[in-house]
């Protein structure tokens, strides 16, 4: 009986998408009746202060009666998302290097400008 429980928690077809810190897992599974079930994890890599690490896992199980529904509310989302703001991706980084240029810009800008006092030779 514990061989069949095992064979039953291997996974039948996985893929694996690597995301920066997060990694997920996309696994087909098969139930005790035979059926088959998709689980999609999240796995996120954590530094201790002393250097070690860990991973927090966040898991869901999706069973072949919500597939319709869920495929429909995931595209919806997608669309949504990439409608209302582009496919371009902004991640942190970019924000940095975004705020970093604009800052820089200000600071150029602002030669020339109201930030300096006007002299005339004549003051000299």
């Amino acid at each position: 009986m514990n061989q069949q429980f095992s064979s039953n928690k291997e996974e039948i077809y996985s893929k694996v998408m690597r995301a920066g810190r997060r990694t997920y897992f996309f696994d087909v599974r098969e139930t005790k009746a035979g059926d088959y079930y998709l689980t999609i994890t999240e796995s996120k890599k954590f530094t201790n202060d002393d250097g070690s690490f860990h991973y927090k896992k966040h898991k869901i199980y999706l069973y072949k009666e919500d597939f319709v529904e869920f495929k429909e509310h995931l595209v919806d989302m997608i669309d949504y998302v990439i409608d209302v703001k582009g496919d371009e991706v902004i991640s942190e980084r970019h924000q940095k290097d975004y705020k970093s240029d604009d800052y820089e810009e200000q600071e150029h800008s602002n030669v020339g400008s109201s930030s300096f006092t006007d002299l005339s030779f004549d003051d000299i």
